[in-house]
């Protein structure tokens, strides 16, 4: 099988996955959803609010070195083999305008047909209205990853309601058809950062489509082509010059002129000669290898140092992303102090504190939420004002509570005395759903409120009676 066939099932793997991913569920969670509407990341079944994106520069730092680590080991394999720039171009260079309708040549790729011709004008007509029809698909896959599917359909059953929606819908299947029409390959020339920075995280173990030059000689040299027909080449080398490796080639280039960035790692040259070199009895010239394997015929070494310490980066931030993924809380709660520090109550007998904390149930039932105070003050200050209430899913309620305490906590004359309340906030039908807050109590000064009793003293855990 040659590598284009291979391509073309690499093509359906990554155009089913990228179709299935947006509608498989976890728990009635999406697989991976980014959703702006519902301020919410979904990751393998679990939702995260936006209180919790940091997650985020773990998945990036993810993609990033995942990025890094695949240059490194097989070059431009993402583009060749899984890009959707690349797979929409073979769609429509290949599908359309080559086996449907007859346009081009699978094997000559650099040959424009004449459009001016009204026959060719109307098959490419033809061919647009197809890819635009997929390009609209596209995007709205692409657009799934960010609106569920469930709700996507929902809106689009009354379109003129949601017209931002619409909008970029038509405005990313608009700029498919230029891309994949009109702009092509150039994307990735001129475009993709990608390109840019590939040279740098090559080394000589990477996995690339290279020329052997030992073999089928030198036919560039300093930039400039020094051979043009097979009568000037030397009895040593084998390439005969037949150019099928350069007309084969999408992005145009000639892969005997050594490392390029142009070059997508599509390995379509590697197929043009080996067919060619395979009717001599002879092995491909161009090769899907490496330099060191090409200078030196040492085995490529997947696992060198800089595979390796890529390997293990990524391991420790998935490590880091489990565990933090682990602390995930199934409710949010917002704490903040009113702009008045404290008020004393009951003749200075009483000191009291007011709190904003706004809940918001993150579960798809309606719960009820309790809260008390915790820790070394949960025996001293009172919450007020508070009875537990029920939320309904995805819901926010804002809630006023006092704090107040009866025992005396400071004989600081000079300044106020803070101390710091934990706070514990749950739902009474579901065990997970808890979370724990501090807040800042603000005591008065000594000399400022009159209350019988000890100075409050938390007790310290005895080590002897622990041990």
């Amino acid at each position: 099988m040659n590598f284009r066939i291979k391509r073309y099932w690499a093509y359906i793997v990554a155009t089913v996955v990228a179709l299935v991913v947006p509608f498989v569920q976890i728990g009635g969670n999406q697989l991976f959803l980014l959703s702006f509407d519902k301020k919410q990341l979904h990751l393998m079944g679990v939702a995260f609010d936006m209180q919790e994106l940091y997650m985020m520069p773990f998945l990036l730092m993810i993609l990033f070195i995942g990025i890094f680590a695949m240059t490194a080991i097989g070059g431009r394999a993402w583009c060749g083999w899984a890009c959707p720039q690349t797979i929409f171009r073979v769609l429509y260079r290949d599908l359309i305008e080559t086996k449907l309708l007859g346009l081009r040549r699978i094997k000559n790729k650099q040959k424009e047909p004449n459009w001016k011709e009204p026959k060719n004008a109307i098959k490419r007509a033809v061919a647009i209205v197809l890819w635009s029809g997929l390009s609209l698909l596209a995007a709205s896959d692409f657009m799934w990853y960010f609106v569920p599917p469930a709700d996507f359909f929902a809106y689009m059953s009354n379109p003129m309601e949601h017209t931002v929606l619409l909008g970029f819908i038509v405005a990313i299947a608009l700029f498919l058809v230029y891309d994949v029409v009109w702009l092509k390959e150039d994307f990735c020339i001129y475009i993709c950062p990608y390109s840019r920075v590939q040279s740098v995280l090559y080394d000589d173990d990477t996995f690339q489509a290279i020329y052997h030059n030992h073999r089928g000689g030198d036919i560039y040299k300093d930039g400039k082509k020094v051979v043009f027909d097979i009568k000037d080449l030397e009895q040593s080398q084998e390439c005969t010059t037949c150019q099928s490796c350069v007309t084969v080639c999408p992005t145009g280039i000639d892969i005997r002129q050594g490392m390029q960035l142009e070059c997508i790692n599509c390995l379509e040259c590697v197929d043009a000669c080996t067919v060619v070199m395979g009717k001599l009895g002879k092995e491909s010239l161009v090769q899907w290898s490496s330099s060191s394997h090409i200078d030196t015929g040492t085995k490529v070494k997947l696992f060198r140092k800089k595979t390796i310490m890529y390997l293990i980066a990524l391991g420790l931030i998935v490590g880091m992303l489990f565990v933090m993924g682990g602390t995930k809380e199934y409710m949010l709660l917002n704490i903040n102090k009113t702009t008045q520090t404290y008020k004393i109550k009951d003749d200075g007998k009483r000191v009291i504190n007011n709190f904003v904390l706004l809940f918001q149930n993150t579960q798809k039932q309606k719960l009820t939420y309790n809260l008390e105070v915790i820790g070394d003050y949960k025996d001293v200050v009172t919450i007020e004002r508070f009875s537990p209430f029920k939320l309904s899913a995805g819901k926010l309620s804002k809630k006023v509570i006092r704090l107040s305490t009866k025992t005396k906590l400071s004989d600081n004359n000079n300044n106020s005395t803070p101390i710091t309340i934990e706070l514990k906030a749950y739902a009474t039908e579901d065990p997970k759903v808890v979370v724990y807050r501090k807040a800042v109590f603000v005591y008065p000064r000594a000399d400022k409120v009159k209350i019988d009793g000890e100075l409050f003293k938390p007790q310290k855990k005895d080590k002897t009676t622990q041990e």
